[in-house]
């Protein structure tokens, strides 16, 4: 696994801490959890809105791969 050092303002650390101590886990468990729910959001929505594009210009792009 590699490392990260993220800079958290005083209260966004503090919050961190409160909720990791709330679920019984650590900061860095509630951090990766949080980053692989923004990433799966943002895949998706990237994806989406790929596909919405590839759809609109499938004519241009089965010419130009002509």
């Amino acid at each position: 696994m590699r490392s990260l050092t993220v800079h958290l303002d005083t209260a966004t650390h503090q919050a961190l801490s409160d909720l990791a101590d709330a679920q019984g886990r650590t900061p860095e468990q509630v951090v990766v959890e949080a980053v692989r729910r923004y990433l799966a959001t943002e895949e998706t929505a990237v994806r989406e809105t790929a596909e919405r594009l590839a759809g609109a210009h499938a004519d241009l792009l089965r010419r130009l791969g002509e």
